[in-house]
């Protein structure tokens, strides 16, 4: 056996041998513990002073006086309610209250034009009666004095799918006359934003350099005036 195969056999038994050892060895004896008594001391302690702890004291902030470029000033905002454009809407009026503080940001629903809206009104009659003369053509034609023209049995043979497609298509012209595609803004007054003009939505930069410009044109030309009445 070489010196490899000796180590590897005798360190197994070198370690079973300490622990056969230290099984059969009697414990240490535990130390005792003399406790040392002390003296008592004839000196108190002298009382502490107690500390009051005051609240302190600090400065409180005052609150700013309202004010600022945009204080008394109006900004109405006018959009196609129909359009979806109300998210937009509340977004720059979001934007223009904060960096504008003490204006006031109005929305309201910008209405489409006249002829639109007089049209608007009269599709839901073309769609009721379409959808009548679908389901009781055949009365309403002989009191007519009239007889059913081919497409009314056209249009009988798929009553389920004329009536459907007739309400489509009428709630589609419908939303279709009733929106203007409008976002227009106005500062004072005055417009500075038209959505029917330059075919496109502002963006939040553009808009409120657009209103801080008309703002501040406002407050110069106040300020002269009220120059030359003093």
């Amino acid at each position: 056996m070489d010196r490899a195969q000796l180590l590897l056999l005798g360190l197994p038994i070198f370690l079973l041998c300490t622990d056969i050892i230290n099984l059969f060895t009697p414990p240490p004896p535990k130390p005792t513990h003399h406790h040392h008594h002390l003296p008592q001391s004839h000196h108190q302690p002298k009382p502490q002073p107690v500390l009051h702890h005051q609240p302190l004291d600090f400065p409180t902030q005052k609150p700013s006086s309202p004010g600022g470029i945009g204080l008394g000033s109006n900004v109405n905002i006018n959009f196609c309610s129909s359009c979806s454009y109300r998210g937009n809407a509340v977004t720059m009026k979001n934007m223009l209250e904060t960096a504008f503080p003490g204006i006031n940001v109005f929305l309201a629903n910008h209405p489409p034009p006249l002829p639109k809206r007089l049209l608007s009104k009269v599709v839901p009659v073309f769609q009721f009666g379409i959808i009548g003369i679908i389901v009781a053509g055949e009365q309403i034609f002989p009191r007519l004095g009239m007889m059913p023209p081919p497409w009314y049995y056209s249009m009988r043979a798929n009553r389920f799918g004329s009536i459907a497609s007739t309400w489509l298509l009428g709630n589609f012209f419908q939303s279709f006359l009733q929106s203007s595609g409008a976002f227009e803004v106005y500062c004072n007054g005055e417009l500075v934003f038209s959505k029917l003009q330059e075919h496109r939505f502002p963006s939040e930069i553009e808009l409120r350099e657009l209103v801080g410009r008309k703002l501040s044109n406002s407050r110069i030309v106040d300020g002269v005036g009220g120059a030359l009445w003093s």
